[in-house]
């Protein structure tokens, strides 16, 4: 994922209402009115979520009719977690060698 890309995913990951907005995608597709419905926010203050979740690339809208629908694209969410995941073997080692530390110090206050 292009650093540009994953600075996109975690910006947009940045804000709760467009957390929130992802979980409920989860679900399936859904209106921006359907979107709308548990923030008290305007229909356009949503919008202007969903065109930060589209430019990240966390999702997808097509129209049916009338209706604007958003669709969940866990691409990026996937890409973003592989990023993250290479730091978790430094935190494992870390919480060893934190885990010998306090080991080592408990059994000096043992003697």
């Amino acid at each position: 994922m292009p650093v540009d890309q994953l600075s996109a995913v975690f910006g947009a990951l940045a804000d709760p209402t467009r957390r929130a907005i992802l979980a409920r995608l989860t679900k399936g597709e859904a209106t921006v009115a359907t979107l709308a419905e548990p923030f008290s926010m305007s229909q356009p203050a949503i919008s202007r979520h969903l065109r930060v979740l589209e430019q990240a690339g966390l999702i997808s809208r097509s129209r049916r009719a009338t209706a604007r629908l958003s669709h969940l694209q866990a691409r990026p969410l996937r890409e973003a977690t592989a990023w993250l995941a290479r730091y978790r073997e430094y935190w494992d080692e870390s919480y060893d060698r934190l885990d010998e530390l306090l080991a080592a110090l408990d059994g000096e206050q043992a003697d």
